[in-house]
């Protein structure tokens, strides 16, 4: 019987629901599955290390979350399509001598955008947050039809740089860049806001943006998922806007690493619905 190893490599991870979601929808299909955590705060190693190290120990997989979806690329033998357009990596698969690099994240998105927001408008639409993250998740809204998406982050160069990969891959027209300083009018302007930075996860509490700038006109979609709710989330269901949470992002990127790792199809409603389980508990 075929049994697989994988695991997440990443900063503050211990809240992550990543090993019970994969290891029970292992269950349904009869194979041994173990996912384990590589925290690269507690084991005091960085990603690179930790490739080589599961690469060494026979592992078949790892996901990759903040803040290694970027640092993990100079450490693998080969990019699929889709993370090498993108920079960006999240799921990484040991195919014989080779470690593979692809990325899930943009998919994921998509297909929680899409079930969650549906007929949501998209003119213009603000994102914060332009790292690995960020990548997959603006490429994933231009994917879908955005006219514009505007790229805000802490860093401007940050902010440029993937503000022109979006408009070398979409048109001039259709991504740019902007500072924080500019969120009031952005804001007052947009279809929609798109959370994606690590503000509002277990270890990084908080709201990445002053709370006056959200407005009932806004939808705003956030890709943290541990906790649901972030503080983000809550203030802008308070005003009576639509929200997304980044539950539907985490099952769906999974969705389709689980198909990587294993080769076998596995059941996203299910999925959904077990996500739904350990979030309760």
């Amino acid at each position: 019987m075929a049994s697989f190893l994988v695991g997440l490599i990443g900063s503050g991870i211990g809240p992550s629901l990543s090993p019970p979601l994969h290891e029970q929808e292992a269950v349904h299909h009869g194979f041994p599955y173990v996912y384990r955590l590589l925290d690269t705060d507690r084991l005091g190693l960085d990603v690179g290390e930790l490739v080589r190290t599961a690469r060494r120990f026979g592992f078949d997989g790892l996901n990759i979350t903040h803040p290694c979806k970027q640092s993990v690329i100079p450490h693998l033998d080969e990019l699929s399509p889709d993370a090498r357009m993108l920079g960006a990596v999240n799921t990484v698969v040991f195919d014989g001598e080779r470690a593979v690099g692809h990325n899930t994240d943009w998919t994921g998105f998509a297909e929680s955008f899409a079930r969650g927001l549906p007929d949501a408008p998209t003119h213009r639409v603000v994102q914060l947050g332009a790292g690995g993250a960020g990548a997959a998740v603006a490429h994933a809204m231009l994917t879908m039809g955005a006219d514009l998406v505007t790229v805000v982050d802490a860093d401007p160069a940050r902010a440029r740089a993937l503000a022109g990969e979006l408009a070398g891959r979409f048109g001039a027209e259709r991504a740019r860049p902007a500072t924080p300083s500019e969120l009031p009018g952005l804001l007052a302007e947009a279809d929609g806001l798109v959370h994606a930075t690590p503000t509002g996860m277990a270890h990084h509490p908080g709201m990445p943006l002053p709370a006056g700038l959200l407005h009932p006109g806004l939808w705003v979609a956030d890709i943290v998922y541990r906790p649901l709710e972030t503080e983000l989330l809550r203030h802008a269901r308070a005003l009576g806007c639509r929200t997304l949470d980044g539950g539907g992002m985490v099952v769906f990127q999974a969705v389709h690493a689980f198909r990587l790792f294993t080769g076998r199809e596995p059941d996203a409603e299910r999925m959904l619905a077990h996500l739904t389980d350990l979030v309760a508990v």
